[in-house]
């Protein structure tokens, strides 16, 4: 299998998943990141125009989003050395690393107000990392280089595009909102068969 064979599988496998889990957080999140983990072993499947860098911001590409908004899968490309804002999420997500590294750091709210420091985690081509309000879900993520471009594949748990989320000033605990959106306006073809012969 190659291709966007590969992603086509994968959003199926996703499908039955979300279905049979419902609700089940932790089921979703554990099956997802075995089926993640398999899609980012490969890099043959990604088409070129959901894997262009800017040269100024990091790009947000939706690939597919379930007509029920149980889940939506976003190619995440990173120019050379950018990074995003603290932010969260507010909805179940998982990381998988198709093209170099990232590097995470996550942090947690507290009640005076500045935001506490957790750590720092580095996910390298072929693993897969989870967020969700459940288990964490404020961390700010850069390009582990700077002097190429990385590529994380995320999956979230509704169309993140379009979720009401918030970014944070870490020494202060400022929160802004904010909603993401795409950089794409089309999306990839996944069940595109080939003409007859």
């Amino acid at each position: 299998m190659s291709g966007t064979a590969r992603l086509r599988e994968f959003v199926r496998q996703m499908t039955l998943l979300t279905s049979q889990a419902g609700a089940d957080e932790p089921a979703i999140l554990a099956g997802g990141r075995e089926l993640l983990g398999d899609l980012v072993r490969y890099d043959d499947w990604l088409p070129e125009a959901f894997a262009q860098p800017d040269p100024t911001y990091y790009r947000q590409y939706l690939l597919y989003c379930d007509p029920l908004e149980r889940f939506s899968v976003v190619s995440f490309v990173w120019g050379p050395g950018q990074s995003t804002p603290v932010h969260d999420h507010t909805i179940w997500g998982l990381v998988g690393i198709l093209r170099g590294a990232e590097i995470c750091e996550s942090f947690e709210q507290t009640p005076d107000g500045p935001l506490r420091r957790l750590g720092t985690t580095t996910l390298s081509e072929g693993q897969v990392d989870a967020v969700s309000p459940s288990i964490g879900d404020i961390h700010s993520v850069k390009n582990a280089f700077d002097d190429r471009v990385s590529i994380s594949i995320h999956v979230y748990g509704a169309d993140i595009g379009a979720v009401p989320r918030h970014v944070f000033v870490p020494d202060t605990g400022e929160v802004k909102a904010f909603v993401s959106g795409y950089a794409n306006a089309l999306l990839p073809n996944l069940w595109g068969k080939p003409a007859p012969q």
